[in-house]
């Protein structure tokens, strides 16, 4: 390590890790140790074995959850492996604890095979009561998403998908009632058709915006219906998209897609011109989340739109995926629930828009991410959306 790195307050923090395993029984005596191991602990085991969901109620299982990555896709590092991967999984694992009371356990897989990924996490389930996928490149995080949660019988949920495409919704709320406008009279733009941009319209959609006034444009242009490149097999997820928006087969790139639009959602890290913003319909709303550089910067992006949002900490209305995770998988373990359904989602973003919601304000219609409010809020609300939804099991 160079001596400029030991001096950084970042590498003395990381020094060791951020976290440690801890007890939470005694073990000061002879009598300790019978109850919490040999020859207690076999009555506990014999109990699990005749009925397996008691697991839940005697082990950590109920509130741990995994939180696995095979480093493809680590912040806007890109595919820099499992163990370069670790810092972040473990910032990730003490941002469920502090913000939702739920162990985590950072699991940095030295695969990028999608069955050896599956297979893997699959084996782990048992030690869990939910699994987070992390920083897993789109579009093999499509595929094993959704097959593992086909396999396993607790809540899978890719973070960088849904997490993202939660708070979106929740900003995307406050900002229209702000203006006094309606999701179902926007017209919205998403900058970027991987993993995050995917999965905000498909929420967007789902909580009201329609479908035929979104367009998501990818590095090729605008998603539609006839572009041959989306036939492709590794453009499934694409295809998908494209029937589903865009039904008057608009062609482009971003200028053309930005023109007269209400919304501009960015998460694709390229750079949107500042003429392109300009074109926009007067009071627009532009959410540039690239980090560390917006799409558009929030002072070019303040020159034309009404309401800015960002991903970053140092910008009023920042969209954090932390406003969502801790408290959605707080609900779902809560709820004992077996997956997490769209309405469960839908819950979540509602909930951390209430939470703002009688203060309204151009630089704070998005929760703050220290805000104890937040968590508490989604776990209760995703929860219920578990019961009503059918998937809980407590």
């Amino acid at each position: 390590m160079s001596a400029e790195s030991t001096d950084d307050p970042v590498f003395r923090l990381h020094r060791g890790g951020k976290m440690a395993v801890a007890s939470t029984v005694p073990l000061t005596s002879r009598d300790d140790l019978s109850l919490a191991y040999t020859p207690g602990v076999a009555r506990v085991c014999e109990a699990i074995a005749a009925d397996p969901a008691l697991v839940d109620d005697y082990t950590w299982v109920s509130h741990t959850v995994a939180v696995v990555t095979d480093g493809s896709a680590v912040l806007g590092l890109g595919n820099i492996g499992p163990r370069a991967a670790m810092p972040v999984m473990e910032g990730k694992a003490v941002l469920f604890k502090q913000f939702g009371g739920v162990d985590a356990v950072p699991i940095c897989l030295d695969t990028q095979d999608i069955d050896g990924i599956i297979d893997t996490v699959t084996a782990l389930a048992p030690s869990f009561g939910g699994i987070n996928l992390e920083d897993i490149s789109a579009p093999r995080c499509f595929e094993i998403e959704r097959r593992l949660d086909e396999a396993l019988s607790i809540p899978v949920f890719h973070d960088d998908q849904h997490g993202t495409a939660i708070v979106v919704l929740a900003a995307l709320r406050n900002a229209a009632t702000l203006l006094e406008r309606k999701l179902t009279d926007l017209r919205v733009v998403v900058s970027g058709a991987g993993a995050a941009g995917i999965a905000v319209s498909k929420m967007l959609i789902a909580g009201g915006v329609n479908p035929a006034e979104v367009l998501l444009v990818d590095s090729r242009g605008i998603l539609h219906s006839d572009r041959p490149d989306l036939a492709a097999p590794a453009a499934v997820a694409k295809a998908e998209m494209a029937a589903l928006t865009n039904p008057h087969r608009r062609a482009g790139g971003i200028t053309e897609a930005l023109s007269g639009a209400d919304v501009l959602i960015g998460v694709s890290g390229g750079e949107i011109p500042e003429p392109a913003v300009a074109a926009m319909a007067p009071g627009a709303i532009v959410f540039a989340l690239a980090n560390p550089t917006p799409e558009v910067h929030p002072d070019v992006a303040s020159r034309h739109a009404a309401l800015v949002a960002t991903g970053r900490s140092d910008f009023p209305n920042q969209i954090n995926n932390v406003l969502a995770f801790p408290g959605v998988f707080r609900g779902a373990l809560d709820a004992r629930a077996t997956r997490i359904t769209e309405g469960m989602k839908v819950a979540a973003a509602d909930a951390i828009a209430g939470v703002v919601a009688d203060n309204l304000h151009p630089d704070a219609f998005v929760p703050s991410a220290l805000d104890p409010r937040v968590a508490p809020a989604v776990a209760a609300a995703v929860a219920e959306a578990a019961r009503r939804d059918g998937v809980a099991r407590a």
